[in-house]
C-alpha cells in the first residue's frame, strides 16, 4: 500500500499504545478521547490484518507482528519529529522537552550534579529522564528515539551510532582512614593481605581488578559482595575491608565517610567513558544540545 493512502497519525496512537500498555493511559497522553483511540486501533487492525494488541487483564499487550514494527515505526516518528525541530531550532530557554539518558548508577553520581546545575540553569523547564537500560537494547533503543543519548564504556555498536570521547578515569583502592594495616601507602602484597570488597550488579563473575590479577597467577580474597558503592564506601568506613572502584566515582561517594583513597598497585587499563547518540539526530538541533551540555558537564566534574 502507497503511503499516500495511509494516515500517519495512526502510528503515533500505534506507539502511545504500545509504550503504555492501556488505551486508557494512552488517550491521556495524547489528550484524545478513548473511543478516538479505538477507533485508531481498529483501522490500524484493518490495515495490518493483524490484532496488533490483546487485552490480558488490565494490560494490552502487543502481538509477535506489533513487536516486529515497534522499532521501525519509533525511528520513522523521531525522523519526521527531527525533521520538523531541524527546519527551526531548539531554544533551551522555552523549552518543556524531556529528554531521555540511558546511564549506568556507577555513572549517575558523578553526571548527574554537574549536569541538572548547567540544564537548570540554562533551561529551567526542560526535564531529564535517567534510565539503565540493557547494553544489549542500548542500539535499539538509540535507533528507535526512546534514548537521546547514552553515557557507557567503549561498546562494540553499529555505525548508524555516533560516539565521542567524554572522560577517562583510573581505578583506586578505598580503606578506612585509620586502618591498621594501611598508612597513605599500598602495594600489592599490601593490597593481596587485605580482604575486600566487590561491587557488581552481576550475581556472580571477577571484576575488572581480577582480571589483571589473575594474569600474574594472583588471586584476593573477596569478603562481601554488594550491589551498590555507596553502601560498600561504608562498609569500608567500619571495617578492615578494602574496596576497588572507579576514582571519579570514589571522589563523590567517599565525601561524608573520610575514607582513605589511594591508588591500585598494579598498572590497569584507563576506563573510557563515551557519549552515544543515533546519526539520525547528528544534526538535531535539541540533540546538539543536549549533548554539548553533558560534555560540559563532564568537563565541570573533572
Amino acid at each position: 500500500m502507497h503511503i499516500s493512502k495511509v494516515d500517519l497519525n495512526l502510528f503515533i496512537v500505534f506507539e502511545a499504545i504500545y509504550a503504555e500498555g492501556s488505551i486508557t493511559r494512552a488517550s491521556l497522553k495524547m489528550n484524545l478521547t478513548q473511543p478516538a483511540i479505538s477507533h485508531a486501533l481498529n483501522r490500524l487492525r484493518v490495515l495490518f490484518e493483524d490484532p496488533l494488541f490483546e487485552r490480558q487483564g488490565h494490560v494490552m499487550v502487543p502481538t509477535p507482528l506489533s513487536r516486529s514494527i515497534i522499532d521501525g515505526v519509533r525511528q520513522s516518528l523521531r525522523g519526521f519529529e527531527v525533521t520538523l525541530n531541524g527546519a527551526g531550532h531548539f531554544d533551551a530557554a522555552t523549552s518543556e522537552r524531556t529528554f531521555s539518558l540511558a546511564l549506568r548508577d556507577v555513572l549517575e553520581a558523578s553526571v548527574l550534579p554537574p549536569l541538572m546545575a548547567r540544564v537548570a540553569q540554562d533551561a529551567p523547564t526542560v526535564g531529564l529522564n535517567t534510565l539503565q537500560v540493557g547494553r544489549r537494547e542500548l542500539e535499539s533503543e538509540l535507533a528507535a528515539g526512546t534514548l537521546d543519548a547514552a553515557i557507557d564504556i567503549l561498546l562494540p555498536l553499529s555505525n548508524d551510532i555516533r560516539r565521542t570521547l567524554l572522560a577517562t578515569d583510573s581505578t583506586v583502592v578505598l580503606v578506612r582512614r585509620d586502618h591498621p594495616l594501611v598508612r597513605g601507602a599500598l602495594d600489592l602484597d599490601g593490597y593481596l593481605t587485605l580482604e575486600h570488597i566487590q561491587t557488581s550488579s552481576r550475581r556472580r563473575g571477577p571484576g575488572l581488578e581480577d582480571f589483571e590479577l589473575s594474569r600474574m597467577g594472583l588471586q584476593r580474597r573477596v569478603r562481601l559482595r554488594c550491589q551498590h558503592y555507596f553502601a560498600a564506601c561504608r562498609a569500608v568506613s567500619q571495617t578492615d575491608l578494602a574496596l576497588t572502584m572507579p576514582e571519579r566515582l570514589a571522589r563523590v561517594v567517599n565525601q561524608q565517610f573520610g575514607n582513605q583513597i589511594l591508588p591500585f598497585p598494579l598498572p590497569m587499563p584507563s576506563l573510557d567513558i563515551y557519549l552515544y547518540w543515533h546519526a539520525n539526530i547528528d544534526h538535531d538541533p535539541a540533540g546538539v544540545w543536549l549533548r554539548e551540555q553533558i560534555k560540559q558537564a563532564m568537563l565541570a566534574a573533572d
